[in-house]
């Protein structure tokens, strides 16, 4: 593979992470990532458990928060070891979106009351933005809150809101002024999954899963204590919170394990060799290295106190583009094997849930604002058009 993170010093950073995944990742756990297998609850939990009691859960959160102090360098190394080493990938709502948020623009109180618990895992935290009506068109949301003593009521609901059936709070984009132009009248406020008002129902996928989810919000009472920010300034704090996602979304290291698991694919089905199969595993290599170069420079910059813009866009479309691509050869490389017996709910290894991976990935060029709505924004604020 590439060169760009393979120094010495690299090196015996890598084995470091070696050797502690290999002490602590359960079995159990490390097959159903390695086979691509839908994972519950407990596989994040017991794996966050471990990272937290490390000092290595929030790679990316500063030291005095709780972070590890890596570099940039190290969060890609030890992400790219991670998925190598077939190691779940936590869920990112509290780690990598309303943790960061808070740090920056939440109160005292806030930070002092959730940012412990996000990386002890005593809070499992989801994703209230999207809604009926309004998903990569987030500034058209309609969630109203009202103003009543001693904060809000909130009314209406949020779809597609992922593990929501395993979390406790919820941080939501709501409309508290409906008079002023859109993305002006929007405030974000975390919410207790617990509040009289709250329910929920489970969306089941094509992939047979029911990681997804809608909520109904029905007069909710969410004190004033748990608005981050300002009242109105919530449309900031999720252009904030989005870029911090879409960096993620790159996914180096997942393209590097989906890259060697087709590789494998292709030897257990004897098209090793096959001139068309090396020629796309070869495409997509190159895509993964400048996805990763890239990757390094914008994780560099924003370590560098940097503000990240439009350049995430980039990242998330072509990133996201490259994940499913390796997805759709390994259903090519499969081919009948990839199907289920009659008598066994999986086809056997290592082709294994190749078409729940499929289905399942389809979602990575439409979260986090869709791959189109992408393709505007580079167009109108790095191009000019």
């Amino acid at each position: 593979m590439s060169d760009l993170l393979n120094s010495a010093e690299d090196a015996a950073f890598r084995a470091e992470i070696r050797d502690f995944v290999a002490k602590t990742l359960h079995p159990e756990t490390r097959e159903k990532v390695a086979l691509g297998a839908p994972l519950a609850r407990e596989d994040f939990a017991r794996w966050q458990r471990s990272l937290y009691e490390k000092g290595w859960v929030a790679p990316a959160w500063p030291a005095e928060h709780g972070g590890p102090g890596w570099s940039a360098r190290e969060r890609l190394i030890a992400d790219e070891e991670m998925f190598r080493l077939h190691t779940p990938p936590l869920p990112g709502f509290g780690l990598k979106m309303i943790g960061p948020i808070l740090m920056r623009f939440g109160s005292e109180a806030q930070r002092t009351r959730f940012l412990p618990r996000i990386l002890s895992g005593e809070d499992w935290w989801c994703q209230g933005f999207s809604e009926p009506g309004a998903g990569s068109d987030l500034a058209s949301l309609r969630m109203r809150a009202v103003r009543c003593e001693g904060g809000w009521k909130l009314s209406g609901s949020k779809t597609w809101t992922t593990y929501a059936q395993y979390a406790n709070w919820i941080f939501c984009l709501v409309r508290t002024d409906p008079e002023v132009k859109k993305q002006e009248g929007i405030s974000m406020m975390l919410v207790d999954m617990s509040s009289p008002g709250v329910s929920r129902r489970p969306i089941r996928l094509a992939d047979g899963t029911e990681e997804v989810n809608e909520i109904f919000l029905d007069d909710v009472f969410v004190p004033d204590d748990m608005v981050v920010g300002e009242v109105n300034k919530g449309w900031t704090y999720a252009k904030a919170l989005l870029e911090h996602e879409r960096l993620g979304i790159g996914g180096v290291g997942r393209s590097k394990h989906l890259l060697q698991r087709v590789r494998i694919m292709a030897e257990a089905a004897g098209r090793a060799d096959d001139p068309a199969i090396v020629a796309a595993l070869a495409g997509f290599e190159i895509d993964v290295m400048a996805i990763e170069a890239f990757t390094l420079r914008l994780l560099a910059a924003a370590e560098a106190g940097e503000r990240i813009g439009a350049e995430t866009s980039l990242l998330k479309v072509r990133g996201t583009e490259v994940q499913q691509g390796l997805t759709e050869l390994m259903l090519d490389v499969a081919g009948p094997a990839m199907l289920p017996e009659r008598e066994s709910p999986c086809a056997e290894e290592p082709f294994e849930n190749v078409a729940y991976q499929f289905l399942n990935w389809r979602k990575l060029s439409i979260y986090g604002g869709s791959n189109e709505i992408q393709r505007g924004i580079l167009a109108g604020q790095v191009l000019g058009l």
